[in-house]
């Protein structure tokens, strides 16, 4: 698989795990939404907003256009519950026409931005970009583990059910 189609396949699967995340997390009371349920960032909305700010406040901007805002990672960047989950998908989305746009050997270059403090960094680009949506994975994991503890079902966010399903909708298709 080459670069485009394999970094495509994380950007397909990190909308699609966000939005079923989503889902899920919809049907939990607002109390416990924002209750600290021992979570890095306390809550499943504090997690989110971390989400919202590296993934697309933080990292986007470095890959789109090379700079680091001023983002602490633990600001709550969306207080309302409804945005927050609404700013999380459109994120999500942009990721993939930003994919499709780098040539092939961006891929095995350099990612080079400047820091919040104004120090240029440089970083093995396609390696940074697979941290990017590791990352997101690992807090999504992190989300389901608190809707276990707080009794409500998680959904499967496994690449390998995305692609599962997918299949299956293939062959009914």
């Amino acid at each position: 698989m080459d670069a485009h189609a394999h970094f495509a396949s994380l950007a397909r699967y990190n909308a699609w795990a966000t939005a079923r995340l989503l889902k899920a997390v919809d049907a939990v009371a607002e109390a416990e939404y924002r209750r600290d349920v021992g979570l890095f960032f306390k809550s499943i909305h504090g997690t989110l907003n971390h989400l919202l700010v590296g993934e697309h406040m933080l990292w986007f901007r470095r890959f789109a256009e090379g700079v680091s805002p001023k983002v602490a990672l633990d600001m709550e960047a969306e207080p309302d519950r409804q945005r927050l989950g609404q700013a999380l998908v459109d994120g999500a989305a942009t990721w993939a026409p930003l994919i499709a746009s780098w040539p092939a050997e961006r891929f095995d270059g350099r990612l080079d931005y400047t820091t919040m403090k104004g120090v240029p960094v440089s970083l093995p680009f396609g390696s940074t970009l697979a941290h990017v949506f590791n990352h997101g994975t690992h807090h999504r994991g992190q989300i389901t583990a608190a809707l276990t503890a707080l009794g409500h079902p998680a959904p499967e966010l496994d690449f390998a059910y995305l692609l599962h399903e997918e299949s299956t909708a293939e062959k009914l298709a």
